[in-house]
């Protein structure tokens, strides 16, 4: 093969040269006895011309029996195309190149699916798609995909090696500390009854790195965890991982606000503002009702809970008895909502634990629902001067304890803004891209049903300095140093500065979190003891890689930007695994296999 150009390489000033192309059949059409044959490679398409007067009738004949997607090698004269039949939609649309020779490398069969029209290859089943990754792959839409992800990860590293950063690639068999997400094991053959694990994150590799002094770490690093899939999740991905010693907060942040300056610049060629706003996790949850708040519009969270301390609906006031809060929120526009649309959200209230939800539809002029009739006419004058009630609006309440009245009407509060985006009446400008930085979460949070206590984001995580004596005293008032990224309402990343004093982290991990010394010296001794020889002030972040490529895309979900991603249920269906091993590997594994056996009429035994 002799290709002198590639697919989207052609112009008008290279009329009357002799090139070769070689690629795949993107369409064929006949017109008129004239066979026209789009020829596809990864960097775009160009229109070639079979006309039978210039060739023998061996090569039309070869050429009109193509199918789609069959890989040809194709020689011939460029021209420019005749007035009025140019292709403004391809960089080529000016030129065609009218063939002289064909070979066809390699005829394709019939495709499970089109791959030449986006109208119809977007609708296929996704399951299909998976299944023949490779001709999904083949879209354009895809292939934009992973070169922009390539992009990404070159200015990711160029901006790293800029900024004096290492890249360390940290080992991917590990060893299993289930305080966090559920962990893939390994079997050692070597020793039996002994596991890896593979890394949930390069966490404690990367701290232990700064304890060796490497100061400025980054690896786009392989990560693993067995948990349910969703739209932004996969068993396995990759992050963006970061850590720097001598550092404080701000230093990170300017330090990331830079790279993702880079980033959108090279991605998009978007100058993005910086510094990003800051806001407290407590005011997030407060105006948002989340701790990653889509601060594109409002529909904000209003507190009543004074308002309502001594009302006369018991709903209200018995949850601010019980130390609870009132909040609520105007959805403007909202009250022509059905009836199936307000059941959705009590399901979403309900999720949350609570009873029911109350509403308030301002229509006619009038108040309409059957809890307007307990409230006080300072009740009512509050609710009115606070939200802004006008005619249309949809009043949402929620009682009951703080984090979960948020969590109830920040769920709801998304719910409407599709609904309004739906309707028209919510837009967003295009390349809109409002980041910032959620600061100072609660170090720890409270499991009642262990009756202890556990890490909002992770052990290795430092508190306020000022608030280490409250650890013993009261540890719900401690505030850690953590930090996540929110772009949009998705959350790109988090961090925190780290405890690198060896007291301070044993105390968190045997007198706060109540784990027994001796699992802590199993699981974390070589991280304490390697703190005993000089631990530097250190913090970093871990930004998700394909997340932050689906956002940049503009696609929901990361599957589309990994070339070959897990189903919901964690299957590759191009490989059809995970799938059963081989008898003779698990007895050199010493394993044997006890799950129940599934008889021909599929119920479980």
């Amino acid at each position: 093969m002799k290709r002198t150009h590639h697919c989207n390489e052609l112009r008008p000033e290279h009329a009357g040269r002799t090139v070769t192309l070689v690629g795949w059949v993107h369409s064929r059409r006949d017109l008129g006895g004239v066979i026209f044959i789009d020829l596809r490679d990864r960097e775009g398409r160009t229109q070639t011309v079979f006309d039978p007067s210039a060739l023998s009738a061996e090569v039309f004949e070869r050429a009109s029996r193509l199918r789609s997607e069959s890989v040809i090698e194709i020689t011939g004269r460029v021209r420019v195309r005749p007035p009025g039949t140019e292709n403004p939609k391809i960089a080529t649309g000016q030129i065609e190149v009218l063939a002289q020779s064909l070979t066809v490398l390699n005829e394709a069969e019939v495709l499970p699916f089109p791959v030449d029209d986006p109208e119809i290859a977007s609708k296929v089943n996704e399951e299909l798609r998976l299944q023949y990754r490779y001709l999904d792959l083949r879209r354009p839409e895809m292939a934009r995909h992973l070169r922009l992800r390539a992009r990404v990860a070159s200015a990711t590293r160029a901006f790293f090696e800029e900024q004096g950063f290492i890249e360390v690639e940290t080992p991917i068999l590990f060893k299993s500390t289930p305080e966090g997400a559920r962990e893939f094991l390994v079997p050692n053959r070597r020793e039996p009854g002994t596991f890896y694990a593979l890394p949930q994150s390069p966490q404690q590799f990367k701290q232990i790195l700064m304890v060796a002094g490497v100061e400025r770490y980054y690896q786009l690093a392989r990560c693993f965890r067995d948990e349910d899939q969703r739209a932004d999740r996969q068993l396995e991905f990759t992050q963006i991982d970061v850590e720097m010693s001598f550092i404080e907060r701000e230093d990170l942040y300017a330090v990331i606000e830079g790279l993702l300056q880079r980033i959108w610049k090279v991605a998009l060629n978007l100058d993005i503002p910086t510094p990003f706003p800051r806001l407290k996790f407590q005011e997030a949850m407060n105006r948002f009702g989340t701790d990653k708040p889509d601060t594109r519009f409002g529909l904000e969270l209003v507190d009543f809970t004074e308002e309502f301390r001594g009302s006369a609906f018991k709903v209200f006031s018995g949850a601010v008895a019980a130390g609870g809060v009132v909040k609520a929120l105007n959805a403007k526009g909202l009250a022509g909502v059905t009836q199936g649309q307000i059941e959705t959200m009590t399901d979403y209230a309900k999720s949350f634990g609570a009873k029911g939800l109350a509403y308030i539809k301002v229509e006619g002029g009038e108040w309409k629902s059957p809890i307007v009739k307990f409230f006080s006419d300072a009740e009512k004058a509050a609710l009115q001067s606070k939200l802004g009630i006008e005619e249309g609006d949809l009043i949402l309440f929620a009682a009951d304890q703080w984090l979960t009245a948020c969590e109830i009407l920040g769920r709801i509060r998304l719910y409407c803004a599709e609904l309004l985006r739906a309707a028209g009446q919510l837009t967003f400008e295009p390349n809109r891209f409002d980041f910032l930085w959620v600061v100072d979460f609660p170090l720890l949070s409270f499991d009642k049903e262990q009756n202890r206590w556990y890490s909002s984001h992770h052990p290795f995580t430092a508190p306020v300095a000022e608030d280490i004596p409250l650890l013993k005293s009261d540890p719900k008032k401690v505030r850690g140093q953590h930090y996540d990224l929110v772009v949009n309402g998705v959350e790109l990343g988090g961090g925190s500065i780290r405890i690198h004093q060896p007291e301070v982290q044993k105390l968190v991990f045997e007198e706060v979190l109540q784990i027994p010394p001796d699992v802590v010296k199993a699981r974390f001794g070589y991280m304490l003891e390697a703190f005993k020889y000089g631990a530097p002030p250190h913090g970093g972040i871990a930004l998700g890689f394909d997340r932050l490529v689906a956002i940049l895309c503009g696609t929901p979900s990361i599957r589309d930007v990994i070339a070959f991603p897990k189903t919901a249920k964690g299957v590759c269906l191009m490989t059809q695994s995970p799938a059963p091993a081989d008898p003779k590997q698990l007895r050199e594994l010493h394993l044997e296999i006890k799950a129940p056996k599934k008889p021909s009429g599929g119920k479980t035994d």
